[in-house]
């Protein structure tokens, strides 16, 4: 099916809605809809009569998550329930030395700044290196480190300023130099290629309910295999041992997978969701995707820049950005401006004192059209 057939069969937002908050949270996909709809009937009816299929849901789930990241195993897969926990998994992991260091940027959200700054108490320095208005961000963080650096952790793409940095540089040092190397990919998974392979991340995570096109409460869990079983566990129950479901056993063994990270009961629910929005990313391609996607933000840059009262915060340059576009609008509340946009339907956000927005792939340059002229009609 053509792309533009596909997008006019999943995407049913409401007319009067103009959705350019994708970063935030993303409106579901019919197909995504329907199996929510499809599995709450099927339990209000049979129950978990059919629970050895959601059980091949499950592992559907987790081939789709590795071919989205390339990892080299399903068993290198977990599904959590957001990134922050992967992220204090990660962190509360690790068996940290005193004088060890963490090198980050200081754009990061704060699930990829707190859980790293809760090691300060073992000793452990959190540095957060500047790259506002860096050519080569990548080459800062870099320089950062020193033979006490343990763990360098960054945001695929930021947040806030939309910076897409260079993930296979900052890999291959950290492969060269014995650190640890984690990404948040909640910004980019779903828009952008990414192959965990090549750019030699430890630890990759991400939400579902952004780019992915998915619901709120899964999440993406990416270990390597050669530092899974170093990683000290804090959470324990039936799912996460090796014979999971032997509900007698004494002598348990964690599991040699990545399930060694899910202590409880899976979110079926979840689950169900996610296989339908990834198939949708699947069916599409995500070249196609980071085409549209690349495609609406040099729209929205070019217009930005041909308007004298607005400041670019979003890099214009194609490789270093994401699906983000964050301006400032000089002489204005620009917080003011956001809640005007929001009470006329424009959805977006208010991230780095301007305006945030993100279009989808499936986002039409008609709706960013009226997004942009409620704006000028703001101002």
């Amino acid at each position: 099916m053509e792309i533009q057939n596909l997008i006019d069969n999943e995407f049913k937002l409401d007319e009067e809605v103009i959705y350019l908050n994708h970063a935030a949270v993303s409106p579901w996909p019919q197909r995504t809809a329907n199996a929510v709809k499809e599995f709450a009937t099927e339990n209000q009816r049979f129950g978990a009569k059919a629970y050895l299929s959601w059980l091949e849901k499950e592992a559907e789930l987790r081939n789709q998550l590795k071919r989205l990241i390339n990892a080299p195993s399903v068993d290198d897969i977990g599904l959590l329930k957001n990134t922050s926990e992967a992220l204090s998994v990660v962190a509360e992991g690790i068996s940290w030395q005193t004088d060890d260091n963490i090198v980050s940027t200081n754009e990061e959200f704060p699930s990829n700044r707190i859980p790293w700054l809760a090691q300060e108490s073992k000793g452990v320095e959190f540095r957060e290196i500047d790259i506002s208005d860096m050519e080569n961000a990548e080459q800062r963080l870099i320089e950062a480190c020193d033979v006490d650096t343990r763990l360098i952790t960054v945001s695929s793409v930021q947040y806030g300023s939309g910076r897409r940095l260079n993930l296979k540089m900052i890999g291959e040092y950290c492969q060269q130099n014995d650190i640890l190397f984690c990404v948040d990919a909640i910004q980019s998974l779903g828009i952008l290629p990414m192959d965990v392979q090549e750019i030699g991340a430890h630890f990759i995570m991400a939400d579902a309910h952004k780019w992915l096109l998915g619901p709120e409460g899964i999440a993406l869990f990416y270990c390597a295999s050669e530092i899974r079983h170093q990683l000290q566990l804090h959470q324990y129950g039936w799912h996460m041992i090796e014979d999971a479901g032997n509900y007698n056993v004494k002598d348990w063994q964690p599991a040699k997978s990545a399930k060694r990270f899910e202590c409880g009961s899976p979110n079926m629910l979840g689950i169900f969701a996610l296989s339908a929005s990834l198939s949708l990313i699947e069916e599409i391609g995500i070249d196609n995707i980071a085409k549209l996607i690349n495609r609406n933000t040099a729209y929205i840059i070019d217009y930005t820049e041909n308007k004298p009262d607005f400041k670019l915060i979003t890099p214009n340059k194609d490789s270093t950005r994401g699906g983000i576009v964050t301006f400032i609008i000089d002489g204005h509340d620009n917080a003011e401006i956001y809640r005007k946009l929001m009470k006329n339907n424009v959805i977006c956000a208010n991230r780095k004192n301007g305006i945030r927005l993100s279009p989808h792939f499936y986002t039409s340059q008609k709706t960013i059209n009226k997004g942009l002229e409620v704006i000028n009609s703001i101002i």
